[in-house]
């Protein structure tokens, strides 16, 4: 049994909270660059220009990307062979968003109650996901999620005929209504399957697969590209001002789920999706 302190864990948070709101991954700076070339409007094209240089600026200065930090949101797979020693895990990963953000001078944006709604001011605590797997190794993902484009989210518990010309027109729908709101050009997670609930985690999933890459199946492969394809006939455009860059990528997962229903959530992000990841 291979164990990992809690301090070790605390730090790997707070480092990943920092490299999460001051870095855009690769993959998301390559697709803003791509879009700002291919975008056929003036404006949207200036807009996303704009947009990548706004990302040059936030790594060159250290400075976060967006003044919205967002509420954290932490993805851990905990090898089945690994303990975590020397205190209270979900605590430790908590007290790594404290420091984090702390260190950062991150706005607090976190209230300790829906309808109280007093701020807690180090923007804790977290969303924790924690997933058993084989190994002896342990795999954090930490997501610094706006609730510009959260708020615009949505699941819908769609009937079995509906299928997928269902799916495509919430989806489109969901997009439609959010306009300008969460901060288009949008990363879109779509979940089909499962429960409720977890059609929604497995939408928030989505969002972490590289921007550009192609589903494994390859009927779902040619879905996205049609799904992404009709979004961006929407001409919502760049932080809405119009044009053909509404989405940068759509990705759907799936997973089995009851033979009278067909669970469909959709979890927006704006263009800067943030997410980090290590491997302890």
């Amino acid at each position: 049994m291979r164990e990992i302190s809690v301090c070790l864990l605390t730090r790997t948070i707070a480092e990943l909270c920092l490299e999460a709101n001051l870095v855009l991954n690769t993959d998301l700076c390559i697709a803003l660059e791509r879009a700002a070339q291919e975008e056929e409007s003036p404006v949207g094209r200036e807009c996303l220009n704009n947009l990548v240089e706004n990302v040059r600026i936030a790594d060159r200065e250290e400075l976060a990307l967006c003044q919205d930090t967002g509420m954290v949101v932490v993805f851990i797979e905990l090898g089945q062979d690994v303990r975590v020693v020397g205190g209270d895990y979900e605590e430790a990963i908590t007290e790594g968003v404290r420091q984090g953000y702390k260190r950062g001078y991150f706005r607090c944006s976190v209230v300790n109650d829906p309808f109280l709604r007093e701020n807690t001011k180090d923007n804790t605590p977290p969303v924790i996901h924690t997933r058993i797997v084989p190994g002896k190794t342990l795999r954090v993902t930490v997501v610094p999620k706006g609730f510009g484009s959260e708020n615009m989210g949505a699941v819908r518990m769609l009937t079995p005929a509906e299928g997928a010309e269902g799916v495509e027109s919430f989806i489109r729908d969901t997009v439609r209504k959010a306009g300008a709101n969460p901060c288009p050009p949008l990363i879109i997670g779509v979940g089909v399957g499962g429960t409720m609930e977890y059609a929604a985690l497995l939408a928030k999933k989505a969002l972490l697969r590289p921007v550009g890459s192609v589903h494994p199946r390859p009927d779902l492969a040619e879905f996205e590209e049609k799904l992404l394809t009709s979004l961006n006939e929407l001409g919502i455009g760049p932080q809405g001002l119009g044009g053909t860059t509404t989405a940068l990528a759509v990705h759907l997962e799936v997973y089995p789920t009851h033979i009278a229903g067909l669970p469909c959530a959709v979890n927006l992000s704006c263009h800067s999706l943030r997410h980090k990841t290590r491997v302890l």
